[in-house]
């Protein structure tokens, strides 16, 4: 799996790289390369193709630079902006300018007569080269930065990021004033957060990671952040023996549903025997027995008595009876924050002793009202509103910094969090996070997280910790997706349909496991 950097980690790693013996030029001429042959994938081969390069004027700058010069050697018609005053560029920049000048590159200084004149003259050009900011720009863009970056977004000319788009907080992927909306990113040595969230998983397009020389000892040191990879996931879905019976691979209760939300549980119990469940009983309100039944003749019934089409909280001793019978379990989806209901989860969850996965209204408990977590191992699966209410705090502020986030939810809940949205993140005390990258935008529906809570506790039901099976399961769901985007289309495809590919998912990833993912979308 491949570690997340900070910036502030690859700046070390650039520190120590150069004192290890690798010139800072021949990292820049790596970069660059890779940069090259990004030109070469977004506009083309042809001779005459028609490149600017936006520069700054740091070693961001210094890059766009050596991509300039290899531009105009490929025979490309090459514009170089630097968007500061010659006398303002950092040691390393000045020297590769030098190095492009001398062969043929002429620049255009902000301070230039005819810098705002080729900053009109945008439009003309068939490929951008944002190299403005790099990763430790950390304040609001302004003056000539700012001038680059609105012509770069108003032109409508394919931009190609180096490194970060312009204008993005390196850490939260926030914007800082305006921001680079890039089609493609290349980033160097490892991925980094502002990739995964806030604006910058928007603007940086496709991004790839270039290899540009750091040591391998560098590259392989641990940080708190990975990204999930196939054959991590594929090592670790549980296999079936020949010889096994459905006892023997995960017999689960979902406690799930209401008169208003009956498909919650059929979803999730769905999507538990899609995953490869042994046994799924589903309790709930007699209405939703019924729904369940009249689709999952598969499914075991457990109703559970009601007040006004929810949970009673006469139904916790029944359940609590029968809690020997289940390997694992899932609390929560469609069964409403109403007052009987918080009444019953709170008498459930005190006594509860199996792993279990706690999402929506188990949540919304434990926010609301303070129905105390168990102290058996558990998941937590919140979307953002949910995490905002589980650490009072707003959307915005969960979303600022979502790996802040998942460290702030697991020192104060002390259990494995999955926070979900685009690539959702795993943590538990103790672990890396894990940072998921399938999945896509068709995912934005109801009931996904549904069968999110079934795959995770079949996972759970055949002895996987819970950490393991929030990480797997995540990693499935979302490759069950990307398959339906791909047979059905990217939006329209259903809660359901995402349940019947997990089998076709389980497959993909089991049989055709790949090292490493080079580009996310």
């Amino acid at each position: 799996m491949q570690p997340l950097f900070t910036p502030a980690q690859v700046r070390e790693m650039d520190r120590r790289a150069i004192a290890g013996g690798v010139p800072a030029a021949a990292l820049m001429e790596r970069a660059a390369g890779h940069l090259a042959r990004g030109i070469v994938r977004a506009g083309g081969r042809a001779a005459g193709l028609r490149v600017a390069l936006l520069c700054g004027r740091g070693n961001n700058g210094g890059d766009g630079f050596v991509v300039a010069r290899l531009a105009h050697e490929h025979g490309y018609q090459t514009d170089c902006l630097v968007a500061a005053a010659e006398s303002e560029l950092r040691a390393e920049a000045s020297v590769q300018l030098r190095a492009a000048s001398a062969r043929g590159v002429q620049a255009v200084f902000a301070d230039d007569e005819r810098w705002h004149r080729k900053l009109e003259c945008m439009a003309h050009r068939d490929l951008l080269v944002d190299a403005l900011l790099g990763t430790g720009s950390r304040h609001e863009v302004r003056g000539a930065v700012q001038e680059a970056i609105q012509a770069i977004n108003r032109s409508g000319v394919p931009a190609l990021a180096v490194d970060i788009p312009s204008g993005i907080h390196p850490d939260t992927g926030e914007e800082l004033g305006e921001s680079v909306w890039a089609l493609r990113t290349v980033t160097f040595g490892h991925p980094k957060p502002y990739l995964f969230q806030g604006i910058g998983l928007e603007h940086s397009g496709f991004w790839t990671v270039a290899d540009i020389g750091y040591p391998q000892t560098l590259l392989t040191e641990p940080t708190d952040a990975r990204l999930l990879d196939q054959n991590w996931v594929g090592s670790l879905l549980p296999e079936r023996l020949r010889g096994s019976h459905k006892g023997e691979n995960g017999s689960i209760l979902i406690v799930a549903g209401s008169r208003a939300m009956r498909g919650a549980a059929t979803l999730a119990a769905l999507s538990s025997l899609r995953s490869g469940a042994g046994l799924v009983t589903v309790a709930g309100i007699p209405e939703v027995c019924d729904a369940v039944a009249a689709q999952l003749p598969e499914v075991l019934l457990f109703p559970l008595p009601e007040i006004d089409g929810v949970v009673s909280p006469d139904a916790a001793p029944l359940i609590l009876d029968k809690r020997d019978r289940y390997k694992s379990a899932v609390f929560g989806p469609g069964l409403t924050h109403e007052r009987p209901v918080m009444e019953f989860l709170a008498a459930v969850l005190e006594k509860w002793q199996k792993p279990a996965v706690l999402d929506a209204d188990a949540l919304n408990a434990i926010a609301y009202d303070g129905v105390r977590l168990p102290e058996c191992e558990c998941v937590l699966t919140p979307h953002p509103g949910e995490m905002s209410r589980l650490l009072h705090s707003s959307i915005a502020e969960i979303q600022a910094d979502r790996f802040h986030t998942v460290r702030q939810a697991m020192a104060e809940l002390g259990h494995c969090v999955l926070l979900k949205g685009p690539y959702s993140i795993v943590g538990e005390p103790g672990q890396p996070m894990m940072v998921n990258h399938t999945g896509n935008p068709g995912l934005a529906s109801g009931g996904m997280g549904d069968v999110l809570s079934g795959v995770i506790a079949t996972l759970l039901a055949q002895d996987l910790p819970g950490y393991y099976a929030a990480s797997c399961g995540m990693f499935w769901h979302g490759t069950a997706a990307d398959l339906c985007a791909h047979d059905i289309g990217p939006i329209g495809y259903t809660a359901r349909d995402v349940a019947e590919a997990l089998p076709s998912a389980r497959v993909h990833i089991t049989t055709t496991c790949d090292s490493g993912r080079a580009e996310g979308a």
